[in-house]
């Protein structure tokens, strides 16, 4: 049974398991046989690469998602902006690029029905008390605008800290994945020099008894 020393001790923030840089490759092996450790580490290797996919694929879910959450927002500040009757404060580079324009309370738009297909409306901003958000899974909920921009606003910063989350997950399974790569030529070095180390000594052993008869000869 090889010694516990051998295996990941601690986990970063998200739980995904450290694998330690021993001293010696002595200390890899312990009560276990070379063989049984390059094993071992191969199959954390796979482990790491099976993770990394998976972070990666959450990873690249979450940068499509951002720029459509931030439009979403964009969207909800710009009809609360007109809603109230003027500019919100540090929202001047705010994106419009719905063709909207004020007019005595009125808001003309554009908006994309499909990918490639859009339409037309007129909003009354004086009456304007809610907007509709699509949840998933064909739900729809409407909301009145200071929550409907707050729920955005909190998903936007969550989605960002996620992805951030992700992108630190990557580097810290490369990192492992990097030390149990150099673990195994360190081991695999090790054992290559203690054979040719026994071979040496067996043949000088050998040496030793054929000269050691020659001379009772």
């Amino acid at each position: 049974m090889a010694s516990t020393s051998q295996e990941p001790t601690s986990t970063n923030p998200r739980g995904i398991p450290t694998f330690p840089f021993l001293p010696t490759p002595q200390d890899y092996i312990k009560d276990s046989t070379v063989e049984a450790t390059l094993n071992r580490f191969q199959e954390m290797i796979s482990k790491y690469n099976f993770m990394s996919q998976n972070v990666e694929r959450r990873a690249a879910g979450l940068r499509e998602k951002l720029p459509e959450m931030k439009k979403s927002l964009d969207t909800v500040k710009f009809l609360r902006m007109q809603k109230e009757g003027g500019p919100d404060e540090g929202d001047d580079d705010e994106d419009e690029d719905d063709d909207a324009e004020g007019k005595e309370g009125r808001l003309d738009v554009t908006f994309p029905l499909q990918d490639t297909l859009y339409s037309h409306a007129t909003i009354n901003t004086s009456q304007l008390d809610s907007v509709y958000l699509w949840l998933g899974a064909n739900v729809m909920v409407a909301y009145p605008l200071a929550e409907a921009e707050s729920m955005l606003a909190d998903k936007l910063s969550k989605a960002k800290q996620s992805l951030r989350a992700a992108e630190e997950d990557l580097e810290f399974i490369r990192a492992q994945t990097t030390t149990l790569e150099v673990a195994t030529a360190r081991v695999h070095n090790w054992d290559v020099g203690e054979k040719r180390r026994l071979k040496a000594e067996g043949n000088d052993k050998s040496e030793s008894k054929d000269a050691d008869g020659d001379g009772d000869d």
